[in-house]
C-alpha cells in the first residue's frame, strides 16, 4: 500500500494490478487520486479533477476488428477514435468499441477504470501519436477515482504499444 500524504490526513491508497506491474518493471510512475462522479464518468471530467490539460490525460478504449479479435486504443480524453483509422493500424478492415457488457470479462476492468496495463490478456495496443508531445500523461490506474502519472515512453515500451494516428485531426 502506497501512502500519499497530503498534510494531517494522509490517504491511503491500494496498488492495483496495474501499479504493481509497473513496480515490478521499475517503472517511475506516480498515483493521483481524482473524485469519482458516477454520473460522469468522461476523462474531460477527470482532467478537471486533476487540474490537468485533457491533452495529457489519455482514455483506454477496447475495440473488436473484424478480422483479428480485441485490440486497444489508447487516445486523449477529448477524442473520439477514429475507426478506420483504429481499423487500419491492427490490421483490420473495420473495427467496433466493444459493447460496455462484454469489457469486464475481456479485460477484468470496468468502464472508468480501464488500464492499457494489466488486462486479463495481453492485447496489441495502439496509442496515439500526441502522447508523445507530453514529458508525462495520465492513464487509468485500474479503477475509478485513481490515475496513472507516468512517460508516454515508458508505456509505449512497456505494454509493447505501437503510437499512430487514432483520431480525426
Amino acid at each position: 500500500m502506497q501512502e500519499l500524504d497530503e498534510g494531517p490526513m494522509a490517504l491511503k491508497i491500494n496498488k492495483t494490478n496495474a501499479v504493481r506491474l509497473l513496480d515490478k518493471a521499475k517503472i517511475s510512475y506516480e498515483l493521483v487520486p481524482y473524485q469519482v462522479d458516477e454520473e460522469n464518468l468522461a476523462a474531460t471530467h477527470v482532467a478537471e479533477q486533476l487540474g490537468e490539460d485533457i491533452a495529457q490525460v489519455f482514455k483506454t478504449l477496447v475495440l473488436r476488428g473484424d478480422r483479428s479479435g480485441l485490440f486497444v486504443c489508447v487516445v486523449p480524453g477529448d477524442a473520439e477514435v477514429d475507426l478506420k483509422k483504429a481499423a487500419r493500424a491492427s490490421g483490420n478492415k473495420s473495427a467496433e468499441l466493444l459493447h460496455m457488457k462484454e469489457l469486464l470479462p475481456a479485460t477484468g476492468y470496468i468502464r472508468g477504470g480501464c488500464s492499457p496495463i494489466g488486462m486479463k490478456k495481453t492485447l496489441p495496443t495502439f496509442i496515439h501519436t500526441s502522447c508523445m508531445d507530453f514529458d508525462y500523461i495520465y492513464i487509468s490506474a485500474g479503477v475509478r477515482g485513481l490515475q496513472v502519472r507516468m512517460a508516454p515512453g515508458d508505456l509505449v515500451d512497456f505494454v509493447g504499444a505501437v503510437v499512430t494516428v487514432l483520431i480525426q485531426e
